[in-house]
């Protein structure tokens, strides 16, 4: 069965060179701080962690702009939670197959498992086709193609990181209610909700 989703590949880079300078029990103190970050913001934003892969995550999303929020947030939360090392991704999105109900084949889960293996620690790298899915609140930067292992051709991608000019709090214009700008859940042009009922109530009324 061929299906349309979004894969996203993260680790912390440099796991196995700080564990063996600091220790089992530090590095375990690290890996539980990312695990945690990454199990409350893909449970917020509707991303699925798809596998542990030890110091690294792998997602899987049917929407394109959730599964992008979730790793820029990711990063962001262990950015501020002073962690020692820092975080690196791979997105895509492509047709793949569904093999066996939880699990896919495609170039597009390659691609994103790769980009993630050649990104820098800070950097998030992901392909063309999630260009128009970059939140308001990041900026998308044409990066040098990449030669990928198992790729003919060097990919054109994207590097994608946070707005540092956004405010840090968003005012949902329906409810007022205000929120933390990486827990918006939906987002429409510059305007961020709080909720889906809340952005179904700002599409009724037409604006």
């Amino acid at each position: 069965m061929r299906v349309g989703r979004g894969f996203a590949f993260v680790d912390l880079s440099g796991f196995t060179s700080f564990t063996d300078a600091h220790g089992d029990e530090e590095a375990g103190h690290v890996l539980t701080q990312f695990r945690a970050a990454v199990r409350e913001v893909s449970s917020r934003r509707g991303v699925r962690v798809a596998k542990w892969q030890g110091d690294g995550a792998m997602f899987v999303s049917v929407e394109r702009g959730p599964l992008v929020e979730a790793v820029l947030e990711i990063e962001e939360k262990i950015d501020n939670a002073t962690s020692p090392l820092r975080l690196r991704g791979g997105m895509t999105f492509g047709h793949v197959i569904l093999f066996e109900g939880d699990d896919y084949i495609g170039s597009a889960v390659n691609l994103a498992a790769r980009l993630c293996d050649v990104a820098a620690p800070h950097e998030i790298l992901v392909s063309c086709e999630l260009e128009d899915f970059i939140p308001p609140w990041a900026i998308a930067e044409p990066a040098v193609p990449v030669d990928v292992r198992g790729f003919a051709h060097p990919v054109p991608v994207l590097r994608v990181h946070r707005r540092e000019d956004v405010a840090d709090n968003v005012k949902d214009p329906v409810c007022r209610m205000e929120i933390p700008r990486d827990a918006v859940t939906i987002w429409r042009g510059e305007q961020g909700f709080c909720s889906a009922s809340c952005s179904d109530i700002w599409d009724a009324s037409a604006h």
